[in-house]
């Protein structure tokens, strides 16, 4: 006995013979519903006796006209492109708007033309008849196709109403995804493509409907719930256009795994998912010097302070690629160091871990660690890093955990002799105007100047911009207030920052440190600024709403913000490097010797709990640049 699956599937196929012929058979069906009721519109009016007796002489030809009239409207509407065993509430408003036109065109012709002989009866209620017809020949249809389905494979996609799909892409990413996606509960109702050699072709018994750039009109013809993106090989110009031409649509966008997802096994074909954060920011793929990186990493000691961050878990992870010795997790957070001592145990089983709770805000829990273990590379990831949650009376915890704190670490590393120590920086060191940005360039300040000592440590920065899905980050923020149904709360309408994906900034983090010399500081290419408004719209448009559903609320400035960030202050420029992702920044001023006097006196002079005010006089003579909001 054949499987009822299988059986399914040669009777579809057995229908896709016809489907190519589609439209002129739904003309012509169509044109015998308008004959129909034409008739009947008649009986109604007249009764059983007089129905045809009564007509006049010339009624034949009005009534052919009528049908060459609504048939010419309907297939300037594109009523039959449409796919009938996917009518639904769309397809009824389209015919509705098309009976309309059309018996209105037709009533004003007649009457125009003194055909008195035809009753006004008939011409008002025609359009209705008709509509009706139509309607119920599409629902028929659809009623025979669902009770096949049913008596075949014994259920029924009543369940799948809203999950009607249109695909992106009908290359072999669609091949793949249709051989699965229907067991899912999806029907996928069209393909767009714009390979003009498949115009008019069939995937897997699914039509190519037109280009990528006709995703509007498509997914309107087929009453579409939900946009597929297929084009996990395209350019990411070209992914990122798919997104912003399926996002335009207002339906819930989902994609296939990308290139990278599929290449590393982490993710099938079959499996759509979500559009994500790198999707949205449509950035070329890193390429790493893997050759030089596997000498820096393979078998030696790393040790990663703030090891269960955003960034510093994503170092981690990608330490973890290229086989080091072990990994020495070094953090604050009890709960973040089970956290990723979960994941690198789970996806790396083999790897020697050590696992210590510490502060680098004291100097002696840092130094036993350097001591203990001597890494050979330290990346320095911990840092107070919330803008203005440090403006006020965090102030002095912010200037001795991202200041204070790269001192000890960056003088516990060259105690024990480690070849390189990398700080995390941030574009917010930059001209500063909040306390975190002062305290990240002045942590700069202090590499540069251990690095004038002559030290055989490698001291080193890394500046980059925001990190997508990072903790506190607005991609977090904004997915749990579309969650809640808005508003979605935007600082300012001309807010722009840069962005990058945590592998990304965590592999050029890598890649910066094997390539730079002793008190550089590298600057990481962050591409375009993004517009935040522009991010909430996509990102409530990928869920599935509008924006007269989910308001966008702009509630100001808050301490500390800029409108926008900068990688370079005015007076600095960057030379390249051997990287085109990399630049070296040459910066002004260089710091003075003071400034490590004071650090190796603890800033005494600040004491414990010092005011917002006298740390922002601190920092402003160790920063001139740096103007308090």
């Amino acid at each position: 006995m054949s499987d009822p699956i299988d059986l399914w599937q040669r009777l579809d196929r057995a229908l896709a013979r016809w489907r190519p012929h589609r439209q002129p058979i739904s003309l012509l069906i169509d044109g015998l519903v308008i004959v129909w009721a034409w008739n009947a519109t008649y009986l109604f009016r007249l009764g059983f006796e007089r129905w045809w007796q009564a007509r006049p002489a010339y009624d034949t030809w009005v009534m052919l006209a009528l049908v060459a009239l609504y048939l010419s409207v309907f297939s300037a509407m594109g009523i039959p492109r449409s796919m009938w065993r996917f009518s639904g509430f769309g397809e009824v408003k389209r015919l509705t708007l098309a009976c309309w036109a059309s018996g209105t065109l037709g009533a004003a012709t007649v009457l125009m033309a003194h055909l008195q002989q035809v009753p006004r009866a008939v011409l008002a209620l025609h359009p209705l008849v008709t509509l009706l017809g139509l309607c119920g020949a599409r629902v028929a249809y659809r009623m025979l196709y669902e009770h096949m389905r049913v008596q075949i494979t014994g259920s029924s996609t009543a369940h799948t109403e809203g999950r009607r799909a249109i695909v992106m892409g009908a290359g072999e990413a669609a091949k793949r995804l249709l051989g699965s996606i229907h067991h899912q509960g999806w029907m996928v109702m069209g393909l767009l493509d714009d390979d003009p050699a498949k115009r008019g072709a069939r995937i897997g018994g699914v039509p190519v409907l037109g280009t990528l750039s006709q995703i509007a009109q498509a997914s309107a013809q087929v009453d579409a719930t939900h946009i597929i993106t297929a084009l996990p090989g395209a350019s990411v110009a070209e992914r990122r256009r798919a997104i912003e031409l399926a996002t335009a649509t207002e339906l819930p966008v989902l994609t296939v795994p990308s290139l990278g997802e599929l290449q590393s096994g982490s993710a099938r074909m079959e499996r759509v998912r979500s559009i994500e954060p790198e999707d949205l920011l449509g950035r070329a793929p890193v390429q790493l010097d893997e050759a030089g990186l596997a000498e820096l990493i393979s078998g030696k000691t790393i040790l990663v302070t703030g090891a269960g961050g955003s960034i510093g878990s994503e170092l981690c992870l990608q330490l973890a690629r290229y086989g080091p010795g072990r990994i020495v997790l070094f953090e604050l957070s009890e709960l973040a160091l089970y956290e990723i001592e979960q994941q690198l145990t789970e996806h790396h089983p083999g790897l020697p871990l050590v696992r210590l709770l510490g502060d680098v805000k004291s100097q002696s829990q840092i130094s036993r660690a350097c001591q203990g273990y001597r890494p050979h590379l330290v990346l320095h990831a911990a840092a107070y890093k919330h803008v203005p949650l440090m403006e006020s009376d965090n102030a002095w915890l912010a200037l001795h955990n991202n200041t204070l704190g790269t001192w000890h670490a960056a003088i516990a590393a060259a105690e024990s002799g480690a070849q390189r120590f990398v700080l995390i920086s941030t574009d917010k060191a930059v001209n500063p105007t909040s306390v975190m940005g002062a305290t990240k360039r002045v942590a700069e300040m202090v590499l540069s100047q251990l690095a004038a000592q002559g030290s055989t440590t490698r001291f080193i920065a890394v500046r980059f911009g925001n990190v997508l899905g990072s903790s506190g980050s607005v991609i977090p923020k904004f997915k749990a207030q579309i969650e809640k149904g808005g508003p979605v709360t935007v600082t300012h309408p001309d807010m722009t920052r840069f962005f990058m994906t945590r592998s990304e900034a965590a592999r050029l983090v890598l890649q910066a440190a094997a390539l730079a010399e002793t008190g550089q500081v590298m600057v990481l290419d962050m591409g375009e600024p993004v517009k935040i408004v522009d991010l909430a719209r996509n990102l409530i448009r990928l869920s599935g709403h509008t924006l007269q559903e989910i308001k966008i609320v702009f509630s100001g400035l808050r301490p500390g913000e800029k409108l926008y960030e900068e990688l370079l202050a005015d007076a600095d420029h960057t030379i390249p490097t051997a990287h085109p992702r990399l630049a070296l920044a040459q910066l002004h001023p260089t710091p003075t010797v003071a400034l490590l006097s004071e650090l190796q006196t603890g800033l005494n002079h600040l004491s414990v709990g010092a005011s917002p005010q006298a740390v922002q006089q601190w920092l402003r003579l160790q920063v001139p640049e740096y103007q308090p909001s």
